[in-house]
């Protein structure tokens, strides 16, 4: 059956052509939604509590404690008489009067008697469900809950037979009369997006992938590995060692930021490397020492510009004592063939202090050609204003500097 039956409950009474009864509809908004609300009766009077929900198949789970009303009066053989409603909103309508006024939205209503959830397979099974809701994954990397855990956990299952869908979807519906009317009339769109994840304190784990959102391969951070390095997406749990790395003044002695000198002063460089992300204005890695594990250092994707296809590198910066071991020469092939062979960029830019001179020939031996100065470009931690040295390589360039590059990664060959 495509559609739920239509009865008394779920028939609307204004607005109609706002309602509808399609399975597949009301799925994908519960299923999008992580919060419900569920409401009835306790000796007459009204409630309502709000809770986490997860869809299986035609089932609504709802989450919720052993020690509740609504859980105690659902145990019973007659069930609990329950009408739960979910709620998106997706933007606000500006009309040019007051009366039209409105919201566009998705919204399902769903009548019908609870029951508690008493066999342990089934309500496994719907915890399971849940906290995969939160992220497809999340069950497999979480410890399962014991069980005194579980016995402390309620679950109602609720089946989903009498269903209806509400939604406004659209523009401004003003009135003919008030079309001229000097006020501003628009729809303002509202997105539910997560932000960047914060660790607990003490955790060393990387944020997993079911964490980050979705993004084009121009904003992901894949994992590149080389012979002589690692780079991997820069996240919170790199931060104690990218403080150790980052030890001596002279790696910062042309950076943007100030030496941190303390595990908090790291945290803040990394969390605002993360926005960036978040922001798609830059692909943060860590470089990571191939040959024994260690963390040497950080480098990007900055100045991402899809449509014209460039792209820049920069904000990098390796620890000291893996200057001129083939880490930084090896992270730049791995970043250059990932520009040019995977996101076909046709132009990749760095950019470095004017008195940064090793630098600047470190990028020249790159084969990328220097275009010209930037004046008064930056602004250093000092607050002085620096110049800035810009330096490019073209797609047509590439095959050339790739062998170039390679040939200077390999081992010198001992002497016959």
């Amino acid at each position: 059956m495509s559609a739920y039956p239509q009865t008394p409950r779920t028939t609307a009474n204004r607005i109609r052509d706002r309602i509808a009864y399609e399975r597949a509809t009301a799925h994908a908004i519960l299923d999008e939604a992580h919060h419900c609300t569920f409401t009835f009766t306790v000796d007459g009077e009204p409630r309502a509590l709000p809770t986490l929900h997860v869809r299986v198949d035609d089932t609504l789970y709802l989450h919720g404690s052993t020690g509740s009303r609504p859980l105690l009066a659902a145990r019973g053989p007659a069930g609990l008489p329950v009408c739960v409603t979910v709620t998106l909103l997706d933007g606000l309508v500006y009309a040019r009067s007051q009366f039209h006024h409105s919201a566009n939205y998705r919204s399902v209503v769903a009548h019908g008697t609870a029951h508690l959830v008493t066999d342990e397979t089934e309500k496994r099974a719907a915890m399971t469900a849940l906290v995969d809701k939160l992220g497809v994954g999340r069950a497999a990397d979480s410890r399962p809950p014991t069980r005194r855990e579980l016995a402390e956990t309620a679950v109602l299952a609720l089946p989903l037979r009498e269903v209806s869908v509400k939604a406004r979807l659209g523009g401004v519906a003003d009135d003919p009369e008030d079309l001229d009317l000097p006020h501003w009339a628009g729809v303002v769109p509202l997105r539910h997006t997560p932000g960047v994840p914060e660790p607990d304190a003490g955790v060393t784990a990387p944020v997993p992938g079911y964490l980050r959102a979705p993004r084009s391969p121009w904003l992901t951070p894949a994992v590149l590995r080389g012979a002589h390095v690692v780079l991997e997406p820069l996240d919170h749990a790199h931060v104690d060692g990218l403080l150790a790395a980052g030890a001596d003044p002279e790696v910062w002695r042309h950076l943007g930021n100030r030496q941190p000198t303390d595990r908090a002063g790291m945290a803040a460089i990394v969390t605002d490397a993360l926005r960036a992300h978040e922001r798609g204005d830059r692909v943060p890695w860590v470089l990571r020492c191939a040959r024994t594990g260690a963390i040497a250092g950080t480098t990007s994707y900055y100045e991402i510009d899809e449509v014209n296809r460039s792209v820049a590198i920069g904000h990098t910066w390796l620890g000291r004592e893996h200057w001129r071991t083939g880490i930084n020469t090896e992270a730049k092939l791995l970043l250059l063939g990932r520009a040019f062979d995977v996101l076909g960029t046709r132009r990749v830019v760095w950019h470095t202090d004017l008195r940064n001179e090793r630098s600047q020939a470190a990028i020249g031996r790159l084969g990328a050609r220097r275009e010209g100065v930037l004046r008064n470009h930056r602004r250093r931690p000092d607050g002085t204003w620096r110049d800035t040295v810009q330096f490019a390589m073209i797609d047509d360039e590439w095959p050339n500097a790739q062998v170039r590059l390679r040939e200077s990664l390999r081992p010198a060959t001992p002497p016959g």
